[in-house]
């Protein structure tokens, strides 16, 4: 693994995250607090800046603006991010915008109308949790990937922290990426994830292959992204697949 120099990342979220994130290597959670050694929770950590927008910005000057024929959803949350956008060396910051952003995008109200019955209140629940830590997660604009935590696949790290078998993991997964098929959904997605300083990105088909979950800078080289990605992920997945606790018979 490579990695900086970097201090424990400490964090008070408003909810209190499962404690069995701690089955993974590097985090604690202790009620509302949150505890990362960086140096034992990433597979690779060379950036410690991350690109984000303040929230209730996001809220009260973007959610509710209508792309148009001149300015599409595109255009209006790059431009957002020019005018809004700070780089903070303060995770626990990045950890805090994320957890706003994932409590909107995954909201009970979706659950009608995702078309999917066995998906929960509480597997909304995991996918928030799960995509704030994703949050950490970073690409260069030369597609260089140069943060990678477990839960940049999902399916995987949610199957060792909630005991999820590998179809309702996958099926998670699909909930989790949704927003790339659903319309609604996605131009939600653009919008709140300006408050990240991107836009999510991934590299798998419909079908769950953990290819990958980031949020991206716009303009990110996507080819070089996706050649890094290959070369190295599936010695990742491993890694957080043996962090599993096998039921006893």
């Amino acid at each position: 693994m490579t990695t900086i120099d970097t201090a424990t990342i400490t964090v008070e979220l408003p909810d209190a995250f499962d404690p069995r994130w701690s089955r993974l290597p590097g985090i604690q959670v202790e009620g509302l607090r949150l505890t990362i050694d960086p140096a034992e929770y990433f597979f690779r950590f060379e950036a410690n800046t991350w690109l984000v927008a303040d929230w209730k910005l996001v809220k009260s000057q973007l959610l509710n603006v209508d792309e148009t024929t001149e300015s599409a959803v595109e255009q209006l949350a790059l431009d957002f991010i020019k005018k809004h956008g700070e780089s903070t060396s303060d995770a626990a910051r990045v950890l805090t915008t994320a957890y706003a952003v994932y409590s909107y995008l995954f909201r009970e109200e979706h659950l009608v109308g995702l078309g999917l019955p066995q998906i929960t209140a509480d597997h909304l629940r995991m996918l928030r949790e799960a995509a704030t830590l994703m949050a950490l997660n970073k690409v260069e604009l030369d597609g260089h990937i140069s943060n990678v935590g477990p839960c940049w696949f999902f399916p995987a790290a949610t199957s060792v922290v909630f005991d999820l078998d590998d179809e309702m993991g996958g099926m998670l997964d699909e909930v989790y990426h949704g927003g790339w098929f659903n319309e609604p959904r996605r131009i939600e997605s653009i919008k709140a994830h300006a408050a990240l300083g991107g836009r999510l990105v991934h590299g798998c088909q419909s079908v769950p292959d953990q290819t990958g979950g980031v949020v991206a800078p716009y303009g990110a080289a996507m080819a070089n992204f996706r050649d890094e990605l290959t070369q190295f992920k599936a010695g990742w997945i491993e890694q957080v697949y043996a962090h599993r606790v096998i039921a006893s018979e």
